[in-house]
This record gives structure tokens, sequence and C-alpha cells, in this order.
């Protein structure tokens, strides 16, 4: 792979405020936050010559409800890293002279249309109409499929629930200094496992939030990153990965982060050690856990111990999923730009003056994961940096 080392940085970062925003479109909320995200840039919509959304045929849609027409557009879905993904492809779509300036948007009303994610059925499927075939007949929630891996952490590892619910503290103290998180309460441990169960071993505060929610980031050439009003947030490394069943054969507790992470490392030139902040997608406990594990940030089966002691909070030796992560500020469906939008507000010093701002960040690994790490993911990663 070439390297997309600094030729392109998000000159531009929105996350839509409301958690709960009945009555207001899904391309309602995209707009807004394309206004905002352009606006803090110094552009507008007739800068926008690339756009990416991943909502397939409807991205057409969106376009034409945004009054753009770019000359490359890509509405490839990859589920919750499909933001990191379209940021891997944004810059390499710069950096061939596609196009200067690209528009990610992402909006979902999945609370106020009362949509289950992530404890809603699959329900059976036609046997051979699909590749999980055998599971098929069955169906299954996502949730389960999750537990299948915490279950199978804890049987080969030794990983505790106490462990697991370390993260879930850690993220809502985060949470507590995000005044748009949907929970900001303090919780303890013991609230995370006294929470009734909802597919052992995960308990309910183990589980994601659901919202509403959306944000935009506009991402540049260097050129026009120079001249926009906001500091760039350069990219400095990118890598995608696909993990599937492999005939039984996979380790079901090493993600799809294992292969994206090296390439993201090698192209960004950094090591683990340089990294200041990690957002990675936490859907679960156990998400968050396995891929600490295979980003390689703790070897195998010490994720649990890792995250204890306070290593993963705000003034931590890594600070993880500072504005509260899925367990606590937001999951509308797809979190993965969120995680980017946090990176780039962090990397910027834009919470500079608060506890909330992660010190001296120059560094940021984002990692987003769609689809499900108990049989089919996504893995991509992308590292950025401050100017």
């Amino acid at each position: 792979m070439g390297s997309l080392t600094k030729k392109a940085a998000i000159v531009g970062a929105y996350e839509h405020p409301l958690r709960r925003a009945p009555g207001v479109s899904e391309y309602q909320i995209q707009a807004e936050c394309a206004r905002q995200a352009l606006d803090e840039a110094g552009l507008s919509i007739k800068d926008v010559d690339g756009f990416m959304n991943p909502s397939g045929f409807a991205a057409m849609h969106m376009a034409e409800y945004l009054g753009l027409n770019p000359r490359i557009m890509d509405t490839t879905q990859v589920g919750g890293s499909s933001y990191e993904l379209h940021t891997s492809r944004a810059a390499a779509a710069i950096a061939a002279g596609q196009c200067e300036v690209v528009l990610i948007t992402y909006g979902s009303t999945a609370l106020s249309s009362a949509r289950s994610i992530g404890t809603g059925g699959f329900g059976a499927r036609s046997v051979g109409a699909w590749p999980d075939s055998f599971e098929a007949p069955y169906g299954t929630i996502l949730a389960g499929l999750y537990a299948t891996v915490a279950s199978r952490h804890m049987h080969d590892y030794g990983t505790t629930s106490e462990q697991l619910a370390e993260i879930a503290v850690t993220t809502r103290r985060h949470a507590s200094m995000n005044p748009n998180a949907l929970y900001r309460d303090p919780m303890t441990v013991e609230d995370v496992i006294g929470s009734r169960m909802i597919a052992w071993p995960l308990h309910l505060l183990d589980c994601c939030v659901i919202s509403d929610g959306g944000g935009a980031i506009v991402v540049a050439s260097p050129e026009r990153a120079r001249s926009a009003k906001t500091k760039p947030v350069w990219v400095l490394g990118v890598g995608e990965a696909f993990a599937h069943l492999s005939a039984g054969k996979r380790d079901f507790t090493t993600v799809a982060a294992a292969q994206s992470a090296p390439e993201a490392f090698g192209m960004a030139g950094v090591t683990h050690d340089d990294i200041d902040l990690l957002m990675v997608y936490d859907s679960f406990t156990i998400t968050a856990l396995t891929t600490l594990e295979s980003l390689g940030f703790c070897k195998k089966g010490e994720g649990g111990a890792f995250v204890e002691g306070g290593r993963l909070a705000i003034d931590g030796q890594l600070p993880m999923n500072t504005d509260g992560g899925g367990l606590s500020s937001n999951h509308p469906g797809m979190r993965g730009i969120f995680l980017l939008i946090e990176a780039t507000k962090q990397l910027r010093g834009d919470y500079e003056g608060t506890p909330r701002q992660v010190k001296d960040c120059k560094v940021a690994l984002c990692h987003g994961t769609g689809g499900n790490i108990g049989s089919r993911h996504s893995g991509c990663t992308v590292i950025l940096g401050s100017d």
C-alpha cells in the first residue's frame, strides 16, 4: 500500500448535540452537521467536490438534499467502521487528485424511531441464502454473539465481569464531562455487575446505549487545509481488515484490528508509545477489551488486567473514549464517525482549560468495528496527528 501520510487532513468536525431528536429527520441532522463542520473550516457547500456516506443508493438522495454534485462519491457500507474506511478512501482520492474537499456525513434517529440495536433478533433466514446458513434457522441477537466472545475470553484467560465493568465505569466518568452525553450520572463496578443480564455474561451496562445522533467531518487536501480556519488534523496512517468464521478455525477473541493496526502503524511511522488518545468502538465492553489486545496495546489475554487501575481514564496512561463512548454518550447505530470527531477535537485542543482535554495530545488512534465480532466484522484503523 502506498503511503497516505499527510496527504489529507480533517479540517472540520461537528457532532449533533441531540441524543433524542423527535420530529427531526436523518437528512436534517446530516445537513446541520455538514453546515457546521464546513463553517468552522471556513468552507461552504460549493467547495465540496467529494461526498461519502455509507447508505448505498440513499446517499444520492442525501447529496441532492445538500445540493451537491460531487466529482467523486463513495457509499460503501461496512457497519460501524464505515467512517474510518471513508476517511481512508477520502485521503486516497485527494492524494490521487480526484478531489480536494470531501464531506462525510451520518445521521440516525434510532431512538426516536424505536429501532432495537444490539438486542433485536436477526430472525430466521432461508438456509443457503446467507453464508451463515447454519445459524439462519434459529436466529440470534447481536448481544448474544458478543456474549459468546466474552464467555470465551473468560474461559481462556480468566477475564472477569468486574474487569469488563471497569471499561464501562471509565467511559461513564468521561461522559460526565460531556454535556451532550446521554448518561452522565456516576457509576461503579458494582452498578454494572448489578444491572440486569442481557446475554450472559454481559449485563445491561456492558452494552451500548441507543440514541439519535449524527455528525460530519471534512477532509481536505494539504493546500486547502493550510488555508482553512481550523488547525488541520493530519491523516498519518490507515489500515482495513475483515474477519469472518474462517470455516470454524478462527480465534474469536482476536478481532480484525489485529490485521488493520500493523498497516496503520507502519504507514504512520509511529509506535504504540506515541499514541496519546485511543478512540475505539465500544458497542459492548468486550468489544473494547478485545480491540485493545488486537491493536497491540497489551498481550493477548491480558486485556482484563490492562484496563484496571484507571489506565484508560482521561488522566491515565492511555486515555480512551474521552467523549463517553457508545457505552454512555451516544450510539445511533454506526458510531465510527464520533471516534474521528472526538479525536479531531482533542488533537486541536478544543477542550483546553477543561478537565476533558487530554494533556499534550498530539497523536490519536481511531478504530472502528462493523458487523459483530462473534462472527463477521470489519475493522478499520486510522491514526491522526496534530499539525
